[in-house]
């Protein structure tokens, strides 16, 4: 008999008979931050509660060619990151944020069996990029303040460790590395290891005493490479724009393991036209600072004792209350990120979601405590 309306599906089967690696069937694919209905606040991807900068959107729009391929290496893009930086084109590498990159130099320098080194709780991105590559996540926990414990990632270090990876400010704990404390532990990592510097929030930094991507490219140090991003504070995050700045060898290595023709032209002209803006851009961020603060301050006086951020976000360390807590937030139309057992990130939206986030969070801090 003759069907009509919608196709029949082919019956797969639940098991194909295609091997996957080991290590990817044992992983979930990537979890963003939960999306958000109409009448709730998105505070789960630490996303820019501003639209673009002035002059980004129209910038981005002059460029329709759609059927032409972008210029793969975005040389006006670098050309402008070189020179903040004070180095040569060639020691910028530009990419498809700056997860994409992580991936590239874990691709590029690891064979099986090789290990990357990270703090943890850290991005979910980095124990990703091992499994990816094939080598050893070797993961060295945060200290009681919840920041980078450096004396003992230095003493995890061993003749396999291939990438360090140093986020500052940390997410999703918020708290940022000092520069003495970087500089001590670059004396004590051997040449031939790799220190990526994720400086995907180094723009909320307030601190005048945190490490600055800029002064450790400046020093000279060979084996480290800074990462950066248009996707937080450029409010970008919709364009997929991150950048590395380091050493030219070890960028073309990375250049070489990532997919070409990533960025799109729309992306490099937004990127460009968000450099234009700058002023703009900080004064944003001031209010952005400002905010967090405030918020940080308003949950410490409901019960909290929570980290100091230097980010966009703060983080509730709700342990085994995460759950429910989250579902409390979800409640009220607060959409936040929850991760494991450990505690809750909440990215600092807009003003209006200030009170409901500190109402909810001081309902939760005695129930919390009791789980």
């Amino acid at each position: 008999m003759a069907t009509t309306g919608a196709r029949l599906m082919r019956p797969w089967s639940d098991a194909p008979p295609i091997a996957v690696r080991a290590r990817i069937a044992a992983r979930s694919a990537y979890q963003q931050g939960a999306q958000a209905g109409r009448d709730a606040f998105k505070l789960s991807s630490n996303e820019n509660p501003f639209g673009p900068l002035p002059g980004v959107v129209d910038a981005a729009h002059r460029t329709v060619s759609f059927n032409r391929y972008p210029d793969a290496s975005a040389p006006r893009l670098r050309a402008r990151i070189a020179e903040r930086f004070g180095v040569a084109g060639d020691a910028v590498h530009v990419a498809a944020g700056s997860t994409s990159l992580l991936l590239q130099f874990a691709l590029a320098l690891c064979e099986p069996g090789d290990e990357i080194l990270f703090a943890w709780r850290s991005f979910d991105g980095y124990p990703w990029m091992a499994d990816i590559s094939g080598a050893v996540p070797v993961a060295v926990p945060l200290d009681a303040d919840e920041r980078h414990d450096l004396h003992a990632m230095a003493d995890a270090v061993t003749e396999r460790t291939r990438i360090i990876v140093v986020c500052s400010p940390n997410n999703p704990s918020g708290t940022a590395v000092t520069q003495t404390a970087f500089d001590a532990f670059l004396a004590r990592v051997p040449p031939g290891v790799l220190v990526l510097l994720d400086e995907a929030y180094i723009e909320f930094v307030t601190d005048a005493g945190v490490v600055d991507g800029r002064r450790v490219i400046a020093s000279g140090h060979e084996n480290v490479v800074v990462l950066r991003t248009f996707s937080k504070a450029y409010g970008l995050a919709g364009l997929r724009v991150g950048y590395a700045v380091g050493h030219p060898r070890v960028l073309e290595a990375a250049r070489i393991a990532g997919i070409p023709l990533s960025v799109t032209a729309q992306g490099e002209e937004a990127a460009l036209a968000s450099l234009d803006a700058e002023q703009s851009l900080l004064e944003r961020v001031k209010v952005i600072a400002e905010r967090r603060d405030r918020l940080a301050q308003m949950l410490r006086e409901s019960g909290w004792t929570i980290p100091r951020s230097q980010a966009n976000f703060v983080w509730l360390p709700t342990g085994p209350g995460t759950a429910r807590a989250r579902a409390e937030f979800a409640d009220a139309g607060l959409i936040v990120r929850a991760y494991g057992e450990d505690g809750i990130r909440i990215t600092v939206g807009e003003e209006e979601s200030l009170e409901p986030v500190v109402r909810v969070a001081a309902s939760l801090a005695a129930i919390v405590e009791r789980v």
